[in-house]
């Protein structure tokens, strides 16, 4: 895990630029890497790179990125892991090259060499890769299938500048920071900003399974490498991490039984956990209690000779949200080395300068909170490797709302599609005025898609409804079209034209792996736990996992009313039954609490003296009036606060202010 930026000036100017600016950029990256720094620059001065280093695999100077080719013609960063470099580096020893390192770097550089563009499809792992090929005078970015690490990008006066976050683009002279107005109002939907947009006009961000390549007259193709739909013709990695032409699992088509479904769920987490296990410095588990940090631990344990390092965190005087019992049964079942951390809001009101600094861009997932606690601790504990459980709620429909909206599109949406249109207007009027005025705004959101035909699923959030946005934004559309509406239809449409036989479910989890999964979720676990110089992997999503579950019939995922139902039936006799089918809890932060008490008078200040309110961008009243129902207990408007907040001081500080 590290931290990489650069530029390259494909336009007219004949002096290149500074290397003392690529210094300034990686700079701010220190946190992703502070082991090791590095700098490059092409013999034009060009193309430029500049290299944090957290050193996790071959720790000697060997290792020191950027890295290049013996003949000098190749330049690459690696930001990321791949897991199976020494299968790599068995063929390309064969076909005569010769290693410098111990490294995965070297083998993607080979990679290159031999296949080209097609190189990216030899990897396994998750990796934000920029490779400077100066035979062809281009650049070539490319982000992991599922968008577990981060890539940043913008164009400016002849010029790609890149970063692993927004911060070392920033320091670019060229580059502007200006609200995005479009991404403004996809936040307030989606708690995050969705690839390729970003809350800065003008940034972007790689889209998950994209590669982007820039010639040397400035000609820009990118191009989609990969998709988690099975489409019978994406090449892939077998277990032993070979890469083939098509995955031996993929060839096996829709699952034949409940039986072989579940074998080969196992056989594909234990392998995945165990090339997760590949590191030269320690590692461990976060660990909550749940159903996929508990399969961790187990599968972890059996695979280890030493006990696992496990991590976990809780909130004082907040038991309702703390799981550390259920931690504590896994940890004494698994003989792990079980460290806790208790925060109280003190504690996390203390970190919201270094959050909002750390995010970037708002990240409206509170749960990025706890989640700093627990990484420091870890670190604080000599651990720099760890494993979570992100991706698998995603994949086997582990949200109890899955179950929820997949009832509603059944028996609400698709048959009152053929309602007439008169019926329908009459029915949403009446509706309306009924449930506005107690307030039932998700209720009435489901109904108003229902009558103008729009997509039920829009993704795992429904904090801030479009009724919601309406009054807060005075009835106006930031980016001046639909929204919100206009990207689920969108995504919608993609997945219907790869997979027209796709069921509701598999497009609901298709958007996930769209948009809140890797921009939010990931982005929340790559932001916080690289602000502790600490690298997180995430088993549950092997892009080998990821193909296979994408062929398991909604059937096994939901069934009997019981949401996850396969993945619950692959891990019985590995982790404990009470542990599998006990209610879901999940991650989650007290923002509610803290907003009605100790964190009320900062936040109203914040937001409602703002400079986006003094901008006329927020309805005033309606936030007055949406503090003093959460203060009074009448409505819990904890998350919409949050997100608010979030968004207020991240505007100031990085629009108006002079982060």
């Amino acid at each position: 895990m590290c931290g990489i930026c650069g530029i390259y000036h494909y336009g007219n100017s004949a002096n290149g630029f500074d290397e003392a600016l690529l210094i300034r950029m990686s700079d701010t990256l220190a946190h992703r890497g502070p082991d090791d720094s590095g700098t490059f620059l092409s013999p034009n001065r060009r193309a430029g790179f500049g290299f944090r280093r957290l050193s996790i695999i071959d720790l000697s100077p060997a290792g020191h990125q950027p890295m290049t080719s013996p003949d000098g013609s190749i330049a690459i960063m690696l930001n990321g892991e791949i897991y199976n470099h020494q299968v790599l580096r068995k063929e390309f020893e064969a076909k005569g090259y010769r290693y410098r390192s111990r490294s995965d770097t070297e083998s993607i550089m080979y990679a290159y060499e031999q296949y080209g563009l097609d190189f990216v499809h030899k990897l396994l792992g998750m990796f934000a890769i920029a490779l400077w090929d100066e035979k062809e005078q281009r650049l070539v970015l490319t982000r992991d299938r599922i968008g577990i690490k981060p890539l940043y990008y913008t164009f400016a006066n002849g010029q790609c500048i890149f970063g692993s976050e927004i911060k070392a683009i920033l320091q670019h002279p060229s580059v502007p920071r200006e609200l995005n107005d479009d991404a403004l109002d996809a936040y307030l939907t989606f708690l995050v900003s969705p690839a390729p947009m970003t809350m800065f006009r003008n940034i972007h961000k790689l889209e998950p399974g994209h590669m982007m390549v820039i010639g040397k007259d400035g000609a820009i193709r990118k191009e989609q490498y990969w998709d988690p739909l099975p489409t019978g013709r994406q090449p892939s990695i077998d277990l032993d991490g070979t890469p083939i032409s098509h995955s031996k699992l993929l060839d096996a088509g829709i699952p034949s039984s409940e039986e072989s479904c579940i074998a080969t769920i196992r056989g594909l987490l234990k392998q995945s956990i165990k090339d997760r296990m590949m590191s030269d410095v320690p590692f461990g588990v976060f660990l909550s209690g749940g159903i996929d940090s508990s399969t961790n631990v187990a599968l972890m344990a059996e695979l280890m000779n030493r006990p696992v390092d496990t991590f976990s965190v809780g909130f004082r005087h907040l038991e309702q949200y703390n799981e550390m019992g259920y931690a504590r049964q896994i940890a004494r079942e698994f003989k792990t080395n079980h460290h806790e951390v208790l925060i109280d809001e003190k504690m996390a009101f203390d970190f919201l300068p270094m959050l909002i600094h750390h995010q970037d861009e708002p990240l409206g997932d509170p749960v990025c909170i706890p989640l700093y606690f627990v990484s420091r601790l870890a670190r604080e504990n000599g651990t720099i490797v760890v494993q979570v459980g992100e991706g698998s709620d995603e994949q086997f429909a582990g949200y109890p709302s899955f179950l929820r909206e997949l009832q509603l599109y059944r028996w609400l949406w698709k048959p009152y599609q053929a309602v007439p249109a008169f019926a329908k207007s009459a029915i949403f009027n009446l509706a309306s005025a009924f449930l506005a005025k107690r307030h039932k705004y998700l209720q009435l959101d489901y109904i108003r898609k229902a009558t103008s035909g729009d997509e039920l699923f829009w993704g795992g959030v429904n904090i801030i409804t479009e009724t919601h946005k309406q009054f807060l934004l005075n009835g106006e559309k930031p980016g001046g079209s639909n929204g919100a509406n206009d990207l689920a239809s969108r995504w919608h449409g993609e997945v219907l034209r790869r997979d027209p036989s796709a069921d509701y479910l598999k497009r609901m989890i298709a958007l996930e792996f769209r948009n809140r999964l890797p921009e939010l979720l990931l982005m929340r676990v790559d932001k916080v736990s690289m602000a502790t110089s600490i690298e997180a992997r995430v088993p549950f999503l092997d892009h080998r996992m990821v193909e296979y579950s994408m062929t398991i019939p909604t059937k096994y995922k939901i069934r009997h009313g019981e949401p996850k139902y396969i993945l619950k039936k692959a891990v019985e006799g590995i982790i404990p039954r009470n542990i599998i089918y006990r209610k879901k809890q999940g991650f989650a932060a007290p923002v509610s609490e803290w907003l009605r008490k100790e964190w009320l008078g900062f936040a109203e200040d914040a937001i409602l003296g703002s400079r986006l309110m003094q901008r006329g961008r927020f309805n005033r009243e309606y936030i007055k009036a949406t503090f003093e129902n959460h203060r009074r207990g009448l409505r819990d408007e904890g998350m919409q606060l949050w997100a608010l907040l979030n968004l207020t001081l991240w505007y100031d500080s990085w629009i108006e202010g002079k982060h």
